[in-house]
């Protein structure tokens, strides 16, 4: 059984089983690596009374990185692209939430990948909750964004001999969000 939105309010902890932080990269300019972090925790407050006060972060480990290719995934932990020795998490913390309907939120916050931080915003929807039968209070919850990995100093490339690059800029950010209300 759903609830309305007042409801919602309280304390909420990602579900990592049932939840996928994942992204999508250009790959050598004709086809898409698609991958996820298999590591990862995060808290939400939601505000159902005023969605705009709600707030969210997340920590990923970032060696968890997950390609489906552990000789990709190797190169992607190095300081190539994630320097996982002395940038192990990257974090995102929210600092501003606009409804845009009933179920489409925007989330602005600030993303750090390699001790850059810079803003980025997130267009949400939100799919749903329901009581899952265990009796836990449970909202869903999808969105993406699309940066530009070479403003958080994730620049490595190589040249292709047709012209282009391996790698393209542009990594697309996926979240599938399960959270569980606490208390």
């Amino acid at each position: 059984m759903a609830v309305s939105l007042p409801e919602l309010t309280g304390d909420y902890v990602l579900d990592i089983a049932h939840s996928r932080i994942g992204f999508v990269a250009r790959h050598a300019m004709v086809t898409k690596v698609r991958g996820a972090f298999l590591q990862f925790e995060g808290t939400a407050h939601l505000d159902g009374a005023d969605p705009a006060r709600s707030t969210g972060q997340v920590v990923i480990k970032a060696e968890s990185i997950d390609t489906g290719v552990e000789q990709r995934d190797q190169h992607l932990r190095t300081n190539d692209f994630l320097d996982v020795p002395n940038f192990p998490e990257i974090t995102f913390r929210s600092t501003a939430v606009e409804v845009r309907s009933d179920t489409d939120y925007r989330v602005t916050g600030d993303l750090t990948v390699k001790d850059t931080t810079r803003p980025v915003t997130i267009d949400f929807e939100y799919t749903g909750n329901a009581v899952d039968p265990y009796g836990n209070l449970r909202v869903g919850l999808e969105g993406s964004v699309t940066i530009s990995r070479k403003e958080f100093g994730v620049t490595w490339n190589a040249a292709l001999e047709g012209g282009g690059v391996l790698v393209g800029d542009k990594i697309v950010l996926e979240f599938d969000i399960s959270a569980i209300k606490q208390g």
